[in-house]
């Protein structure tokens, strides 16, 4: 909902995965072999990280449907603002603002 994915079921498949679709690229999802490891043990695979064009409006958006902070907006000086946030599913995901004035 926050970046407007829609994630559609591949029925010509043998198995269950998902076309993402997105306004500029394409992706795939499989479902996740295991049930959902607790919070506690932080991620078991790839940490995606979307680049966003105003990091705090996208922030804002991500909390209101129900996200939460997983690592507060840092800088990469001299490059991006960036931060981690979960989400319902409890998949750790990142965000980023290219500003060549971070610090």
């Amino acid at each position: 909902a926050v970046f407007g994915w829609q994630f559609k079921l591949d029925e010509s498949l043998p198995i269950e995965y998902y076309r993402i679709e997105t306004p500029s690229i394409m992706g795939g999802l499989l479902k996740r072999p295991a049930q959902t490891p607790p919070m506690e043990y932080g991620t078991n695979a790839f940490t995606c990280s979307v680049q966003v064009e105003n990091f705090d409006e996208v922030a804002a958006k991500i909390l209101a449907q129900g996200g939460i902070v997983a690592m507060d907006k840092f800088a990469i000086p001299g490059r991006a603002w960036h931060g981690y946030f979960v989400d319902l599913d409890h998949n750790v995901f990142g965000i980023f603002q290219v500003d060549e004035n971070a610090a």
